[in-house]
């Protein structure tokens, strides 16, 4: 059995905030793999499922985000877990909006989900680090995590989730690169190769004939031009 854990903070106010991109994440994999319903519990809400061979709960704290480590401390424990059945879902700043990256241990790098959770487990516990991307200066941080996705966002933001939903049998069964293939192919499919082919594969117009060889004496040159 797997802990996956989605951060956020509760409620229809936070709901399409940069910091809530866990909660959206375990969302769409709950929903795309037909796990059971939400229900309350360990402080959070909580859903169970299968990926494969593997049993998952997937669990979003209501304890807001400096306190989600009460929620995953106690969800741990009630199954008997160890930090490394547990991994994490969260907003990263210091990756490019829609990069993923795989993590396991490490520092919180100051993210208050991931401190809280550091004080009640551990470190050693695994991470999906979604990128959200950098306001550009620390003083604009906390504004920026607790605004919503813009607009222009919303194209790579449900690519990216898709990605991880298609991916998520494989970071069950451990495999972090086919994951991270499953995300990629999402956020960047291949290209068709039915379309036209290039201007340099068009035929090319066949040779002129070399001219006849001018077999006339002078004589007969000189006369022609006063034909």
């Amino acid at each position: 059995m797997k802990l996956w854990v989605g951060l956020g903070n509760p409620g229809a106010k936070y709901a399409g905030n940069r910091h809530n991109i866990g909660f959206m994440a375990v969302d769409r994999i709950a929903d795309d793999h037909g796990f059971g319903p939400w229900k309350s519990k360990f402080q959070a809400q909580l859903t169970e499922g299968r990926l494969g061979l593997e049993k998952l709960l997937l669990l979003k704290p209501q304890t807001f985000m400096n306190l989600s480590g009460q929620s995953v401390g106690e969800a741990m424990r009630f199954y008997k877990l160890t930090p490394r059945d547990v991994t994490v879902f969260h907003d990263e700043l210091d990756l490019a909006p829609g990069k993923v990256r795989v993590k396991t241990g490490g520092g919180h790098a100051g993210h208050n989900g991931l401190r809280s959770i550091h004080q009640h487990i551990g470190a050693d516990y695994d991470r999906v680090r979604l990128g959200i991307g950098h306001p550009g200066h620390k003083d604009r941080v906390s504004q920026y995590v607790l605004n919503d996705f813009a607009k222009a966002d919303q194209d790579w933001l449900d690519d990216l989730l898709r990605g991880i939903a298609d991916g998520a049998p494989e970071l069950a069964a451990g495999d972090s690169g086919k994951f991270m293939n499953a995300v990629a192919l999402r956020m960047n499919p291949p290209r068709s190769s039915t379309g036209p082919r290039k201007s340099a594969n068009k035929p090319q117009p066949a040779p002129l004939p070399d001219p006849a060889p001018d077999t006339r004496t002078a004589l007969q040159k000189l006369a022609d031009k006063f034909r």
